[in-house]
């Protein structure tokens, strides 16, 4: 009789243990600076001489279909231990056009991804852009637009540089806003030139305060080469990114990467020194959990062997495609960094 009692019991217990865990459905939001993706046509409206096969660089069309290969591997392999579909959405820098683009999404690993690209042309003086890669299974696009940064040289004259690239779109039911940003880098030393990454801060800020004037709910996305650490007035101050969630309020911004660069971790080094440019920030909602929509679960940094330099003055840092004009088959003088986002299924 007490058997009779006890099993159906036990059986009711782990039916009801089952149903409380909880599945999830992952999606997955990356930043890649591709380190000078170039083709190998000179344009004669771009900055583009030194990548060609006749400039400086000695960039042929073997060098192009290699950097590309070497780029594929890397997209191909990131988050695919979270889902095997990889990024759903990933933020592109130093990028020549939308042509070069569509060559990386058509190789081999990464074309049954069927990868969207979004692309505007920007007046950047040595001729690079931002673009977003997008795969449509899991983002539908609803509109894009290019945000033109103004900056003023010493001279007084407009001084080019890189557009800030905004896309809005569907994230499997969660209505997205995603800028990709390659701010003014550190050229003539930091603090000179903190004022241009401040003013590109400055004008991403403004349409994401203008984007919460709709909705204060709203999911935003704010991802790039920032050429400024998470700790930069740029970032903690003009974008107001905090590094501690809990003190993350509404309307406001999280910024996960304060911790890995308190802890000595980057994307990129300089004079043996590690900094973390490349940065993926996200809006208080993304916090809220549980909730319908999509979560921030974790961020990480994309790095594995293959990607460093083994030797000489650049040994342990991400092995670069060239060094003084040498090809070194590298793959970008950049790591990789993603989201992972996560939605319960019902």
């Amino acid at each position: 009789m007490l058997q009779r009692i006890l099993l159906p019991a036990l059986l009711l217990t782990s039916l009801v243990a089952s149903a409380q865990q909880k599945s999830y459905q992952p999606a997955l939001v990356g930043f890649y600076n591709l380190e000078n993706l170039f083709d190998t046509i000179n344009q004669p409206d771009v900055n583009d001489e030194e990548f060609t096969p006749a400039g400086a660089n000695l960039y042929t069309p073997e060098v192009y279909v290699d950097k590309l290969s070497k780029l594929e591997d890397v997209l191909h392999q990131i988050g695919t231990d979270v889902s095997p579909d990889g990024l759903a959405i990933i933020g592109c820098a130093e990028i020549e056009n939308a042509s070069v683009l569509q060559d990386l999404v058509n190789q081999p690993k990464l074309r049954p991804r069927n990868y969207s690209v979004v692309h505007f042309n920007s007046p950047d003086e040595r001729g690079v852009d931002v673009g977003l890669l997008y795969n449509p299974k899991y983002f539908r696009l609803i509109t894009s637009a290019s945000l033109y940064v103004p900056l003023i040289g010493d001279n007084g004259a407009p001084r080019f540089t890189r557009d800030i690239l905004y896309v809005k779109g569907m994230l499997n039911g969660d209505t997205l806003h995603v800028f990709v940003n390659h701010w003014p880098s550190r050229r003539g030393g930091e603090q000179a030139s903190a004022p241009g990454r401040a003013l590109a801060a400055g004008i991403a800020r403004a349409r994401i305060d203008s984007i919460f004037r709709f909705d204060a709910n709203a999911k935003i996305i704010l991802m790039g080469d920032l050429n400024d650490d998470p700790v930069s007035p740029s970032v903690a101050k003009v974008l107001g990114a905090k590094g501690d969630k809990t003190k993350v309020k509404p309307l406001e911004l999280y910024n996960p990467w304060v911790e890995y660069y308190r802890e000595g971790i980057g994307t990129l080094a300089y004079n043996d020194a590690w900094n973390l440019f490349d940065q993926i920030i996200v809006s208080e909602p993304f916090l809220r959990n549980p909730q319908d929509g999509y979560f921030l679960h974790k961020a990480y940094i994309f790095k594995r062997e293959f990607m460093l330099q083994t030797s000489g003055r650049y040994k342990g840092y991400p092995k670069r495609t060239y060094d003084f004009g040498v090809y070194l088959g590298g793959y970008s003088d950049h790591f990789p960094t993603y989201l992972v986002l996560l939605k319960e299924k019902k």
